[in-house]
């Protein structure tokens, strides 16, 4: 999630010791707040901010003897409750996602960090990704993404692995296809995609093509696969009769 500056804070908390009320622990560069400042910062009670805790809304504070110590992700976080709360999500639905945000896999496993990749990856918090598909982001689409790989976590954040899938995946769910049904037919065109990718690179390397070759010709493979699917739309489209001009065409005479 983004990290939100927090002003009203001058108090520091240096090397061990707390200066003032407030804790600002300057030396490793992020704020720590008290239970009451916190909840100040973000706008709600410390009750609120207790049941959130034991709920497991928010993650374990650091303790320090008997005094909680919170930091910046904490805050980001309660403002993520309050931004998801005025979109209409509920108190449980927002424990699920948290909890399969805290289970969901690193980016660098996702993203294979090091490898080839045209795709651009997107950075979101959970108030972007609501604001993607709205009411759609439930507990159980949220795994799903997660499991077929299009999120991924780093950190506090949310990362989508592919701007243009994103894209894609909003524009079907804003023309009324369900997110779940577009993850489920994303499941299914990886399964094709790798089988395709996995075709591609065995003709090449069956005729000693070098692996640095396989990379330099790979557009080709995508060229194919673009092609071959626009003429697969076309031709059942037509089946369907409602290919670009299937209209104008004059009925078949008895």
């Amino acid at each position: 999630m983004v990290r939100h500056r927090v002003a009203g804070v001058t108090n520091q908390r240096t090397n061990g010791r707390v200066d003032g009320p407030a804790g600002d622990r300057t030396g490793a560069g992020e704020r720590e707040y008290r239970m009451e400042e916190l909840a100040e910062a973000a706008g709600i009670t410390a009750r609120t901010l207790r049941f959130y805790r034991e709920r497991g809304l928010i993650p374990p504070p650091r303790r320090e003897g008997r005094i909680a110590w919170y930091g910046p992700h904490h805050l980001a976080r309660l403002r993520t409750i309050a931004a998801l709360l005025e979109r209409g999500h509920t108190l449980n639905g927002i424990a699920d996602l948290a909890a399969a945000f805290e289970s969901g896999r690193d980016v660098g496993e996702v993203l294979g960090l090091g490898e080839p990749s045209e795709e651009e990856p997107v950075r979101l918090t959970p108030e972007e990704l609501a604001d993607h598909f709205g009411d759609q982001v439930t507990p159980e689409n949220f795994a799903a993404a997660l499991e077929l790989g299009y999120l991924a976590t780093d950190g506090e954040e949310i990362v989508h692995v592919s701007r243009r899938l994103l894209e894609v995946s909003a524009a079907l769910v804003g023309e009324g296809v369900p997110l779940s049904a577009v993850l489920a037919a994303g499941a299914r065109v990886r399964a094709h995609a790798d089988a395709l990718a996995t075709l591609f690179a065995d003709l090449l390397h069956s005729h000693a093509v070098a692996e640095a070759d396989v990379v330099r010709l790979r557009p080709l493979a995508k060229s194919v696969v673009e092609a071959e699917v626009s003429m697969a739309l076309d031709r059942r489209l037509r089946a369907q009769g409602t290919a670009p001009g299937a209209a104008a065409r004059p009925a078949p005479s008895s």
